[in-house]
This record gives C-alpha cells, sequence and structure tokens, in this order.
C-alpha cells in the first residue's frame, strides 16, 4: 500500500467531499485495521462515524423490519458522516437484503461517505447481489467516486502465531 494513499484518506478530505473508500483482500490482511483506523481518525476530526460488520448489519436491518424500526434505523445510517460496512458481502445477499443496502446508499448518496471492506474484488460483487439490475445501482453509487485499495499478503494473524 502507498503511504500517499493513506496520507490522502487521513486527511479525511474524502469524507467531505462524501466519497468512499472499498478495501478488498484475503482475510487477515488488515482490512479491518485500516478501516477502523480511518474511522478513528474521522472521529478526531469531528466527524460521526458508525461501524458495522456487515452480517450484523443485515441482521440488525432483518430485525427492524420485523419490529417495525426500520425508517428510524434507516435515518440513523442515513445521518452518519461516515458508515463503515466490514466483511460485506460474507454470504450472498437476499433480494430484500440487496435493496434495503441500495436504499441505504440512497440515503446517503450526496451527504455521507461509505467504506467498505470485503474479502471478494469489486468484480465479483454481482454475484454476491444476485439481481443484475439491483448490483449495477449498488456498483454505480459506490465505485464511481471510490477510493479502491487492494491488499494482498499474508495473514497477519498466521504471521503473530508463529512468533
Amino acid at each position: 500500500m502507498k503511504r500517499a494513499v493513506v496520507e490522502q484518506l487521513a486527511s479525511c478530505e474524502w469524507i467531505r467531499h462524501h466519497r468512499h473508500c472499498i478495501i478488498t483482500g484475503p482475510t487477515g490482511v488488515g482490512k479491518s485495521y485500516l478501516a477502523c483506523a480511518l474511522a478513528h481518525t474521522a472521529c478526531r476530526e469531528r466527524f460521526r462515524a458508525l461501524y458495522f460488520y456487515g452480517p450484523k448489519l443485515f441482521r440488525a436491518l432483518n430485525l427492524a423490519q420485523a419490529d417495525g424500526s426500520l425508517t428510524r434505523l434507516l435515518k440513523r445510517l442515513a445521518r452518519v458522516d461516515l458508515l463503515v460496512v466490514d466483511d460485506w458481502g460474507m454470504t450472498p445477499l437476499k433480494p430484500d437484503q440487496s435493496r434495503l443496502f441500495l436504499e441505504i446508499l440512497d440515503d446517503r448518496q450526496g451527504t455521507g461517505a461509505n467504506l467498505i471492506t470485503s474479502q471478494y474484488p469489486v468484480q465479483s460483487w454481482h454475484e454476491l447481489i444476485g439481481d443484475p439490475t439491483v448490483g449495477d445501482a449498488i456498483l454505480d453509487r459506490l465505485v464511481h467516486s471510490a477510493f479502491t485499495i487492494d491488499l494482498d499478503g499474508d495473514s497477519m494473524r498466521k504471521k503473530r502465531s508463529k512468533k
């Protein structure tokens, strides 16, 4: 990873301009660490950030839909300056989940930045989303105004366990 990219992201200008960041790579290479560090930096710069582990976000959306609090949750997600969705796409999305994720992105369009981490390269996200039309809409809202970082290498956990 290039130092200049990290410094540019650490400046939080991308958040001010409602751009996005997508971090991809295999497990253990530091995607979550980098995402949390950027979110922490954003908070220190007085931005409001909200972190969700991807599968838990979709469970929270399902629960909110069931108990009638979905509108309140969507408003909460729309209000933060930076929404972090870590480990996005761990399982293929169900049709209602992909539509809700699109709604979140629509609500945040031009008002907030999104940081997405995933083990899957962006090119395979259509398969995870399922519906090609919704997939196009999600990717269109994220990819064109995003910084993309593709990490590679061995798992940091594996390296630490050898010490």
